[in-house]
């Protein structure tokens, strides 16, 4: 009797393999899903982590000859980034940059959602289709298709709007190169480009709310306005956090591609951001230890601003983490 137990452990000898097995059974009855993650795994390994060993160019006086080992290290460490904080535009562009990312996302996070509501109410359904295409259609278009656009209507000379002005006796206004109107046509714009492709995503939050919630609202004789009001909007919350969250640690991302698309000369106060004063000052004059610098502080406020309204959502009951 008492060999039995001893040949069952000598026919298990590690006590850890059953564990082991029960670990990976799971991943193999989904491997098919481990298979698709492989591609999107891969894309974030070799762009965006790999390329992060280049960010010891913000600490060194990058020389292309030398390549990034080999170039010298700054004397003191923080040799570009105090350049950074001394040059005369550093409170400008830090402003500008700000203020226009806020700008875009008060005025920019409450269209999206009314669409979405209003479409969702929507019971003609050709319409509804119409409408979702033709709003998310400018989604697709290049800043420099809509700066044609924008000048056809905004040119001081010859733009619709301010033949419209002239017209009614009033002067012309420079929309694009004023700088009491530029911000407005930078958010303006902004919205009009993204209003439709974000209203996808609450359409698609919208009908995972469970339908016997408005069933059990009609019953109790509720208005339709009181249904968004109790039902759709709570229903979105956690869709409304996630962007938010994702939008506030992009806040220093103010837009490179649009306003150095947009932008001019007349309207640097109010326009001239940090991406588009690295580029000018970074890399055409091929100072990528500077351009580095401001990228790597771009980064860390941005984690810092992930991290505390992360911590702010939670207290709402919702969060990324």
């Amino acid at each position: 009797m008492p060999s039995e137990p001893l040949e069952a452990n000598r026919a298990f000898p590690p006590a850890a393999r059953p564990g082991l097995r029960r670990r990976l059974k799971p991943l193999w009855a989904n491997k098919e899903f481990y298979l698709m993650l492989v591609p999107g795994v891969l894309y974030y390994l070799v762009y965006k982590y790999v390329p992060m060993y280049g960010v010891i160019i913000a600490f060194k006086d990058y020389d292309m000859l030398e390549g990034i080992l080999h170039s010298p290290w700054a004397d003191p460490w923080y040799k570009h980034f105090m350049q950074f904080y001394e040059s005369p535009y550093f409170s400008q562009l830090l402003t500008n940059t700000f203020l226009i990312s806020v700008y875009k996302l008060v005025f920019g996070m409450a269209p999206p959602i009314a669409l979405a509501i209003l479409l969702n109410e929507c019971r003609v359904r050709w319409f509804k289709t119409l409408i979702q295409t033709l709003s998310y259609m400018p989604h697709f278009l290049s800043w420099i298709i809509i700066y044609g656009i924008l000048l056809m209507f905004f040119s001081q000379d010859s733009g619709i709007v301010n033949r419209w002005l002239v017209d009614a006796g009033y002067d012309a206004v420079p929309f694009l190169t004023s700088t009491e109107w530029f911000r407005s046509v930078l958010v303006g714009s902004e919205i009009w480009q993204n209003l439709g492709w974000g209203a996808i995503i609450y359409l698609a939050a919208i009908a995972g709310i469970d339908p016997t919630l408005y069933e059990a609202g009609r019953v109790d004789g509720a208005s339709r306005l009181r249904m968004v009001w109790h039902i759709t909007l709570p229903g979105i919350r956690h869709v409304i956090v996630l962007l938010l969250i994702l939008r506030l640690g992009h806040m220093l991302d103010a837009g490179f591609e649009q306003i150095y698309v947009l932008y001019n000369v007349h309207v640097y106060p109010v326009a001239d951001i940090l991406d588009t004063w690295v580029f000018r000052t970074g890399l055409e004059q091929w100072n990528y230890s500077l351009a580095s610098a401001v990228g790597l502080f771009k980064s860390a406020i941005g984690l810092v601003l992930v991290y505390f309204s992360n911590q702010l959502a939670k207290r709402w009951g919702e969060s990324i983490w």
